[in-house]
């Protein structure tokens, strides 16, 4: 799986996303009738600046109802942030120039200009419960010293959603490896189906959603990977509440 060079790659390229989404989520705060697209575009400039590329796909930036869709890439002509708006932003980079073999860094994490509606903070913390319990299930199999699979991860996920009343708003699996090419690789998902343990020393998200069909949603993700010391390595910052700007 990834050598210490590869990891190191990894986490200086988790470092730089997450400084990049600090600075967008400021730079949205001091704009006015910000677009989606322009959002996207400054979060490229800023991928230039830190020596990062994408894969063919733009950053996910979706305000309002368009954080109802999973994939969503702003066209030109995009929604403008309004009051009250939740705010979804989905980035994913490696290092320009690398050789093959150098991995990505996936991150999301959701804001809101003004307070979001109640309901949106509820299945947010639905997402954040859901979350947390997948790492915390993990670092407990790894007590045990069982390597946990993908289906049994994305289990402990979606029992959260599912008890918190939104299990007709699962999307998407629980999460995925990382690749080199883009930020899937090719060693599987977190999904129900995939009854393969997970690798050593392999980097993985954490990214469970609830989406309401033309209303809004919310997702949360973090990259980590397991050592051959049985650690869970979390290499992402771990967002607590949604940003208000």
């Amino acid at each position: 799986m990834w050598n210490k060079g590869q990891i190191a790659e990894h986490k200086d390229t988790a470092q730089k996303l997450d400084r990049i989404m600090r600075q967008t989520f400021k730079h949205i705060s001091l704009s006015k009738n910000i677009s989606e697209y322009e959002v996207s575009q400054f979060i490229l400039r800023k991928f230039k600046e830190n020596n990062l590329k994408s894969d063919r796909d733009p950053p996910i930036v979706a305000f309002g109802k368009n954080t109802a869709y999973v994939h969503y890439f702003p066209a030109k002509k995009s929604s403008t942030l309004k009051n009250n708006s939740l705010i979804l932003i989905d980035i994913w980079g490696r290092r320009v120039g690398s050789l093959p073999g150098v991995p990505f860094a996936d991150i999301t994490w959701m804001g809101a200009k003004g307070k979001p509606v109640s309901e949106a903070i509820k299945i947010f913390n639905i997402v954040l419960k859901a979350r947390d319990s997948c790492i915390r299930y993990i670092k407990n199999q790894l007590k045990k010293r069982i390597i946990p699979t993908g289906a049994k991860i994305d289990r402990v996920a979606c029992k959260v959603i599912i008890d918190g009343g939104y299990g007709a708003n699962i999307k998407h699996s629980t999460g995925h490896c990382i690749g080199f090419t883009s930020p899937h690789g090719i060693y599987g998902r977190i999904k129900h189906s995939n009854n393969k343990r997970l690798h050593i020393n392999l980097g993985y998200t954490i990214e469970p959603g609830i989406y309401l069909k033309n209303r809004f949603g919310a997702r949360s993700e973090i990259d980590f990977y397991i050592t051959q010391n049985w650690k869970l390595i979390i290499t992402t910052p771990i967002q607590k509440k949604i940003i208000e700007i």
